[in-house]
């Protein structure tokens, strides 16, 4: 049944349409513990995919799967080698990942979204078209040339709709998001390769190339279009103007990756492959700086706003104490059990948002400040009641 009064802290409700408490619509979807995107009229019914899931994500994970139970027919135990080492580069990407996202926390459905986009919809569309250019025009055009305008072109997609649901607030999101979509291709992609090293008698090689030397290539080249969506989005500008300029970066520094690769097999020149290798550490490096250096003056100007935050939002002077001084607010997580930090994560995530929107260019939006100050109120309110009702 639904409510005839608009519910303004529901937590601890059981999910269903209550009165959009930012009468941006009828009605809101609340899944039990947040607010989500799903409005729209009454007597609707519930929606039909959770949050981490999309129609294009489901089709392809339908796909992928099938794609699976093919190789394991074809070639079992090449197919099992590398499913289970095509999962060590997770282990190496998701804390580098985890690490960047503790500057405005994004929600789990969201990253298991972004990474099922990558393994499932991009993996799968990405393998079709390339192997289509293989059979057409060569392995070299298809590495060279296909792969890394389709798979940065899908990758990106990924991005786009997280976007889409307006969950890109500036540029360590757009990085993040990156990150995320990347990680889930390369595993998907890995998974392959392996595979394949073990029917040639190469897994060695390939796995020190690909696992441990470059386990970020993926994320290095389609952080090019986050970056860029990311800045989009935190100066106002064009989207589609920016994302063209960071998918031909993306491109670029794919495709010369790739084909450095390409030269170095057709031409027997395993030196090549060494400085390919070495040029990418340095590009590693270098990406590693420029993304600490960003993420420095996110949390610099985050703090710097707590105080203005507090002063136009209500906070307590616990929360203007923890959530002013970084390194106090990490110490204050880490000291927490893991349920509560989920709450903690959530305050935290809502500050953020407003911290982005109060610096962002382009003048005031009353609409969405409202819709980020109703989603502070919520986190707050359930992060209390989660408090309280531990003791």
């Amino acid at each position: 049944m639904i409510p005839d009064q608009q519910p303004m802290a529901p937590t601890g409700h059981p999910p269903g349409w209550y009165g959009d408490p930012w009468h941006m619509a009828p009605w809101r979807w609340w899944d039990g513990e947040s607010w989500t995107a799903h409005i729209g009229q009454a007597n609707r019914s519930k929606p039909r995919l959770p949050a981490w899931l999309s129609v294009p994500v489901l089709l392809g994970i339908a796909a992928t799967v099938i794609s699976m139970l093919l190789l394991l027919v074809y070639s079992p135990g090449a197919t099992l080698v590398g499913a289970i080492l095509g999962m060590v580069p997770l282990f190496i990407v998701l804390p580098v990942l985890s690490w960047l996202d503790r500057v405005e926390p994004e929600p789990r459905s969201s990253r298991i979204h972004a990474l099922l986009w990558g393994a499932a919809v991009a993996g799968f569309v990405s393998g079709v078209v390339n192997s289509l250019v293989a059979l057409s025009a060569g392995e070299a055009w298809a590495a060279v040339v296909s792969a890394p305008l389709i798979e940065e072109l899908m990758k990106g997609l990924g991005i786009y709709w997280a976007l889409r649901r307006r969950e890109v607030d500036g540029v360590m999101d757009g990085i993040v998001y990156a990150g995320w979509v990347a990680l889930g291709f390369a595993m998907i992609e890995n998974v392959l390769y392996f595979a394949d090293a073990v029917e040639q008698g190469i897994l060695t090689q390939v796995f020190i190339l690909r696992a441990v030397l470059t386990p970020f290539a993926h994320p290095l080249f389609t952080a090019w279009i986050g970056l860029a969506i990311g800045l989009a989005v935190a100066r106002r500008q064009s989207v589609a103007a920016n994302a063209f300029w960071g998918y031909g970066l993306a491109v670029a520094s794919h495709a010369a990756w790739n084909g450095s690769l390409t030269y170095a097999g057709e031409s027997g020149n395993q030196a090549a492959i060494g400085i390919a290798a070495g040029c990418f550490v340095l590009l590693f490096f270098a990406a590693v700086l420029t993304v600490i250096l960003i993420r420095r003056d996110q949390q610099r100007k985050f703090t710097e706003l707590v105080p203005i935050l507090a002063r136009r939002y209500g906070l307590t002077a616990e929360e203007v104490g923890v959530f002013g001084d970084w390194q106090r607010m990490l110490a204050t997580r880490r000291a927490m059990a893991r349920p509560k930090r989920r709450y903690f994560d959530r305050v935290h995530a809502a500050l953020a948002r407003l911290a982005l929107f109060h610096r962002r260019d382009g003048g005031s939006d009353p609409a969405t400040e409202q819709l980020l100050a109703g989603q502070l109120q919520q986190a707050r309110a359930a992060q209390l009641e989660a408090a309280t009702g531990s003791r």
